[in-house]
Parts: C-alpha cells; structure tokens; sequence
C-alpha cells in the first residue's frame, strides 16, 4: 500500500519527490537525536538494574515521539517558507503545490523512512540466530510486525495531514491529538508480545485518524459514497 501511494500519487511530480526526500531527512534526523540520548542514558546507568533499563526504553520512546513531533513542526515551517519562495518566482502568483499536498506527501515521507527501519529491524531479526517461537512465544511476530508497519506509515500520513491543518490554523487541539495518538500507538507496543492489545487500538486510530484527514482535505460523505460507487 505505501508504495502504491509513492507510485500513484508523488511519484510523477519532481516537486513532491523533493518534498517526500526532505520529509524522510527529517524523521531520521530526529530518530538519530532521540538514539542518540538514550544511548547515552543506557551508558550512564546501572545495566543489571533490569526495572531502570525498563524505565529507559519507555522513555526512548515517549523521547523519539515528541521529537519526531518537534521535527514534524520545524518542517511545516520550513515548508511554509518554501511556499512564499514558490508565490514569489512564480509568473502568475500561485504557489505550483498546495500546502495541504505538502502535509500528504510530508507525512508519506515520515511514514516511508519510519517503515523502512522497522523492516530493516525484522529483516536483521530473521537472519538469525535462533527461531521464533522456539520457547513457546508466539510465531506471529513477524507477521504482526509487518501489520504494524504498515499501519504507522498510514497514520504517519494522516497525522501529517492533520498537524500541518492544526499549524495552518492555529488550532494548537489538533497537534496535541495527533502527539497524543502517537503517544498511545506507540507505548501500546509495550502489551508485546500480547499483539491484541497494540493491533486492535492502533488500527482503530488508524481509522479515525483516516476520517479526521479526509474530512480536513475537503472530503465529504457524498463523496466517498460516489467514489465507491464509481460514479
């Protein structure tokens, strides 16, 4: 599915490449920053201390999240000045790209570079040693693994879609439920290897968050029910 969003929708346009590259440069930079300190935190406490380790990876993550968040706002800006840079050379005053196309194809490349290190994590994890499920764990982890990654790509869309209308309009709500949201995709991750418990609540996210954005971009009922009947 997200290589068909790249294909079908970013792929024919030079501009939304650029866009999509520089979005993915983002999300990197702020996933290197957030290893970064918590590295430096494993390294400085206690590694026989299994409750503090504990403690330290669930603030790893909050940490990435918020600063995922932070570098989704400094691109909006960054974005929102290229934007004056586009009206400005531009012959008839328009900017060539929209900014709500900017926010699709910026959280496509938030949501691309975030799939492709969770795939490069279980494609590492496959190769060994040992196999899955040998103790009795479930077998299922790379297949949950994959349904995951797929679903923080789509949120990580949606949520670009709508943190960048939150921005647009001062509606400071909008970007705290979407770093809520991340918030709770994320640490529902923790019910590992109890896959239900991260799934089900992050594909039913998902799916409001999916509303939420196409309700933003100008989408109605009447216009999904049309589109589904192919009318």
């Amino acid at each position: 599915p997200a290589l068909g969003l790249f294909l079908f929708t970013i792929a024919r346009d030079p501009l939304r490449i650029i866009i999509l590259i520089a979005g993915a440069f983002f999300w990197l930079v702020s996933l290197l920053l957030s290893s970064l300190i918590w590295f430096i935190a494993v390294k400085a406490s206690d590694p026989q201390d299994e409750p503090l380790q504990k403690g330290l990876l669930i603030f790893g993550v909050m940490f990435s999240v918020l600063l995922q968040e932070a570098f989704r706002f400094l691109y909006y800006k960054l974005l929102r000045k290229a934007i004056e840079g586009l009206v400005a050379l531009s012959e008839d005053g328009c900017s060539p790209i929209s900014i709500q196309q900017m926010a699709y194809v910026a959280g496509v490349g938030f949501g691309l570079m975030s799939g492709a290190f969770s795939m490069i994590n279980l494609l590492a994890d496959s190769l060994g040693p040992g196999t899955v499920g040998i103790h009795g764990d479930s077998q299922l982890y790379f297949l949950t693994s994959a349904f995951m990654t797929m679903v923080l790509i789509f949120l990580h869309t949606f949520w670009g879609i709508v943190f960048f209308h939150g921005c647009e309009h001062q509606r400071w709500w909008e970007i705290a439920a979407v770093v809520i949201m991340h918030l709770a995709v994320s640490g529902s991750t923790f019910c590992n290897p109890l896959y239900v418990g991260s799934l089900v609540p992050s594909y039913l996210m998902m799916a409001t968050a999916a509303a939420w954005a196409y309700m933003l971009s100008g989408g109605s009922a009447q216009n999904l029910r049309r589109f589904l009947l192919c009318k």
